[in-house]
């Protein structure tokens, strides 16, 4: 499992009226190596897609079928052992636009 490694989660919540939806690990690195803990934070996977600065789009060469964006502002705690359909990983780029669409999830801007 590594920060960026996208994976589908089934009946990730309650409240969720998907039966499973895909979550992009967030985590720093270590926590993911780690098995002293047993949850990682990850970021919901979404169709729906508004252009916020806190969105990455996404799509088939992230391993989703259908065009999508990440959803930073939805930051959740997931168990490790939930993230165990792998879908894909971003890229560099990607990984790049999801460092600062959190920074400006949490309002951590310079």
């Amino acid at each position: 499992m590594r920060r960026g490694d996208l994976y589908r989660v089934a009946h990730p919540s309650r409240t969720d009226p998907k039966r499973s939806r895909a979550f992009v690990v967030v985590s720093r690195q270590v926590l993911c190596d780690t098995a002293e803990y047993s949850t990682v934070i990850c970021v919901p996977v979404s169709t729906s897609r508004h252009g916020l600065a806190t969105q990455v789009p996404v799509g088939q060469a992230e391993g989703l079928k259908h065009p999508s964006a990440i959803h930073c502002d939805g930051l959740v705690s997931l168990p490790k052992s939930a993230l165990t359909d792998y879908v894909g990983s971003l890229g560099p780029q990607k990984l790049a636009a999801l460092h600062v669409a959190l920074k400006v999830a949490l309002d951590l801007l310079d």
